[in-house]
């Protein structure tokens, strides 16, 4: 076991991470506006609803109201993006999830019972709920009752979220490993609790942030998409008013959403911070570049750290020109303002108290104990080879002591298990800050759209416009952060990235690294291209 897995080369590794962090930053280029377009486009067809409910009550046709034709071509409008970009989002998810197998077989062996649990779900329940509802959706206009179609409709956006909940359960479980042991007879670790696994708290904050954050990527594509609506000029008039009063009711909607949406991702990144302060130290130490930790930290605003080069932190010098909050990194780390918050060589040194009141280990420990830990699963093999279960017994005793740091018996240095800094520091002020921005966006549009004629505002349809990109960039950085700053560990203290990877040759796992870029490439712009197509085409407005 030892052997295997330190004979795998370093390319092996770098490259076996460059494909899967491609496959990943492509695949979530698609899947925020998925579940952010389902809630939009479910909030916009139960008004649909609720207009046929009105008419048939007074007696009418649903086609004879005005309102009930507009809620159901902007219904159909929005479905139509969102259909464009599902299809893209299945295709880069499939890729992804096979890498597991191809490229990260070490892992699959070690942790496959528990990983595959949840995709396993997801794949049966979720997967198949959305894909058996959207067919519906698309294709039941005028063959299925209003209300059956709008259950599609709502079923569909509840599929893409179940399916999220379940895969992201799996990536919290990585960074937040509970509910399985080890089992030296199989060399493999095993559930004991599938309650744990789905309902870790670390599982919980990851999915709301996530799919809440997801919600704002919709908000501000509706906008972005309005906002074009209006800035246009159609020759034709009547089609250039329906198009105005798509895009400002669109508008009202997508900025609603958009602001309750930006205040509840305050509140549930504030938790997930905690969270990863508990169970990610080293993690929050590198998204704030703190070096040595104490009592009373400060928020850091903003500080020159060098975004090219891992900076000296084991000098212990801040990075220059500072600016923080007093007390608040305590204050969110701990729920106190004096509370103390461990930095990048404290983690390293250990001996400082953690928030369970137990005594940080030390790295020099950890690496210690967890050569101990492989050793002992060595010999405890061998006795049981040797048909000594007593002797057995002894390794197994020693391997269940020290089980706890067994992927620290892998590190060679302390370099190691810090993250680059720059990279955390950096992609998580982008995150907030541009996170900051939609929430005054979203308090402005809401505003304006409610209180004013927006027609006319050629800023505003700009400045909404602008955001798309920025949505894009903030919802990548977020998922930088939380990936690269759990790095060197595949799975949390439990398994290093280059004991994670297949036993394959770094040329192999090259060659499909660039036709993944092609093909991604060539799919993303595919998909641009027709989403551009359709929303330069508009809705298509049906006649009384």
């Amino acid at each position: 076991m030892n052997d295997l897995f330190l004979s795998i080369s370093a390319g092996t590794v770098d490259w076996s991470r460059a494909q899967f962090a491609l496959t990943a930053i492509y695949h979530w280029l698609f899947v925020p506006l998925t579940l952010g377009l389902a809630l939009i486009m479910g909030i916009m067809e139960t008004c649909y609803y609720l207009s046929v409910r009105k008419a048939k009550r007074d007696g009418l046709s649903a086609n004879s109201v005005p309102s009930a034709r507009f809620w159901k071509d902007a219904s159909r409008f929005w479905q139509k993006l969102f259909g464009i970009n599902f299809a893209m989002g299945v295709a880069t998810g499939i890729i992804l999830e096979f890498e597991f197998g191809t490229n990260w077989s070490n892992y699959s062996w070690l942790v496959g019972d528990i990983f595959g649990a949840p995709l396993a779900v997801e794949g049966i329940v979720a997967f198949f709920l959305e894909a058996t509802f959207v067919g519906v959706m698309f294709f039941g206009w005028n063959k299925v009752s209003h209300g059956f179609h709008l259950a599609s409709t709502w079923l569909t956006g509840l599929g893409a979220t179940i399916s999220a909940w379940w895969i992201l359960v799996a990536n919290a479980w990585m960074q937040y490993p509970v509910g399985q042991a080890f089992n030296p007879d199989t060399m493999r670790n095993e559930m004991t609790s599938f309650a744990e696994v789905a309902l870790s708290p670390f599982a919980i904050d990851k999915f709301f942030h996530t799919v809440i954050s997801a919600w704002v990527i919709g908000a501000i594509f509706t906008v972005a998409v309005s906002c074009y609506l209006l800035f246009r000029k159609r020759r034709d008039e009547r089609q250039a008013a329906n198009d105005r009063m798509l895009a400002v009711r669109s508008m009202k909607i997508a900025s609603v959403v958009g602001l309750v949406a930006s205040l509840l991702a305050v509140h549930t990144g504030d938790s997930s911070a905690y969270m990863v302060a508990k169970a990610q130290p080293m993690k929050l130490a590198a998204m704030e570049a703190l070096y040595d930790g104490g009592q009373g930290e400060g928020l850091t605003l903003v500080a020159l750290v060098n975004p090219f080069e891992q900076p000296d932190y084991a000098s212990g010098e801040e990075p220059p020109l500072k600016i923080a909050v007093p007390n608040m990194l305590s204050f969110l780390a701990t729920r106190n303002f004096n509370g103390y918050v461990p930095g990048i060589n404290d983690i390293i040194k250990g001996g400082y108290i953690q928030p369970d009141g137990s005594t940080a280990v030390s790295l020099d420990e950890k690496m210690e104990r967890g050569r101990t830990a492989i050793r002992a699963l060595a010999d405890y093999r061998e006795a049981k080879k040797a048909d000594n279960d007593a002797l057995a017994e002894t390794h197994r005793k020693a391997l269940d002591e020290n089980m706890k740091y067994f992927g620290y018996g892998y590190i060679d240095n302390a370099e190691q298990t810090v993250p680059y800094i720059p990279v955390c520091f950096w992609a998580f002020r982008v995150m907030v800050g541009l996170g900051m921005l939609f929430l005054l966006f979203f308090v402005v549009a809401t505003f304006l759209s409610f209180k004013k004629d927006i027609t006319g505002m050629r800023w505003l349809h700009i400045a909404g416009m602008a955001l798309l990109p920025l949505g894009y960039i903030a919802s990548e950085a977020g998922w930088v952060v939380a990936e690269f700053g759990r790095q060197p560990w595949t799975i949390q203290d439990m398994l290093p990235t280059w004991a994670a990877v297949s036993d394959v040759g770094a040329g192999s796992v090259i060659l499909t690294f660039f036709i993944f870029l092609a093909l991604f490439t060539l799919l993303l712009a595919v998909e641009i291209s027709i989403m551009c197509k359709a929303i330069r085409k508009g809705p298509e407005y049906s006649e009384s």
